[in-house]
């Protein structure tokens, strides 16, 4: 088995905010891994707050070659690497390699039926104005994700639901409230009929909310990386955000999803603004859904070749063998 890496840059449209940091582009790992006449191929875009880049994650799989097991599969990597961007580029390559080796299409593997997806279209962290109209400009989609800080959020908010009185709004504040702020802010919240809160408090400070009854649901991002965390994001939250970076693939992000499905929790499929590369297996993930954030390759000035297909409404069609799986 032969297994080679790149680096791919990828231009955004517009530069994109959150709280604490502004992107104008997309650095990628590329993994390939050869066996015989059959090559599969992943991505990873890494985790930006466990101070991932794509040049990191390069090194750490130089560095995990040597070490890694002979008879290297989907289920042997995992005890081999620990959660990480560089374990979901190779586990995502290797169940692209599995596939192509048997010649059935990731969905006859998983015995799971694909169905179309609709994705939310995210609005990154401006002035109020300014998302009211990418909101407004955003009217084929009926789902969006709404970027948010402590800095004044109710007036964007209030500024985005006028613009779009039609759509089911999330809002994702990456960590950026406290406690309080989230308690002054969920009442209006929920007049506006926001249908989730994606992670409010800073990662290792959420334990305030076990017990806490919140009338907007609350999601768990950063605050669960991987299986380890699971349990004390159940006690916390409603909703569990999988991003196949963070947890280190798609084996054990349909672990994840099994896991929170099992316990009650909503499940939500999310993205580090890859191509669409990174937004397949990310597809198969979102199969088990309610909420779905796949919009990476409608941020990137250009996708891959045989990219996802976006259609009107939000509806994503599944990945076709030529891009993955």
């Amino acid at each position: 088995m032969r297994i080679h890496s790149e680096i791919v840059s990828f231009p955004l449209k517009t530069p994109f905010a959150i709280t604490g940091h502004v992107w104008t582009h997309t650095d990628t790992l590329r993994v390939t891994v050869e066996h015989g006449e059959h090559r599969g191929v992943g991505e990873a875009v890494g985790s930006y707050y466990l101070n991932e880049t794509a040049g990191t994650m390069q090194q750490d799989l130089q560095a995990a070659l040597d070490t890694l097991p002979h008879d290297l599969n989907p289920e042997s990597l995992q005890s081999a690497m620990p959660a990480c961007g560089v374990r979901n580029a190779l586990d995502c390559a290797l169940w692209d390699l599995r596939a192509k080796q048997q010649g059935k299409r990731i969905w006859q593997l998983l015995d799971l039926a694909p169905a179309p997806l609709t994705t939310v279209f995210t609005i990154g962290l401006e002035s109020a104005a300014v998302m009211a109209e990418r909101a407004a400009a955003a009217r084929p989609f009926p789902h969006l994700k709404i970027k948010l800080d402590g800095d004044d959020p109710i007036t964007r908010l209030e500024a985005i639901r006028a613009a779009r009185p039609d759509a089911s709004l999330v809002i994702d504040v990456n960590q950026g409230w406290s406690f309080d702020e989230l308690r002054e802010y969920l009442p209006c919240c929920e007049r506006l009929g926001i249908a989730m809160i994606e992670q409010p408090l800073p990662r290792g400070e959420d334990e305030v909310l076990e017990g806490f009854e919140s009338p907007v649901l609350l999601g768990a991002d950063e605050s669960c990386l991987h299986l380890g965390e699971f349990d004390a994001a159940a006690r916390r939250y409603q909703v569990l955000n999988i991003k196949l970076d963070k947890c280190g693939g798609l084996t054990e992000g349909l672990a994840l999803a099994m896991a929170a499905r099992a316990s009650g929790m909503e499940v939500m499929v999310g993205n580090m603004t890859g191509t669409s590369l990174s937004m397949a297996p990310s597809y198969v993930i979102g199969q088990l859904c309610r909420f779905v954030d796949i919009d990476g390759p409608l941020l990137l000035a250009d996708d891959l070749p045989h990219g996802l297909n976006y259609r009107d409404g939000g509806i994503v069609d599944p990945p076709t063998a030529a891009l993955w799986g």
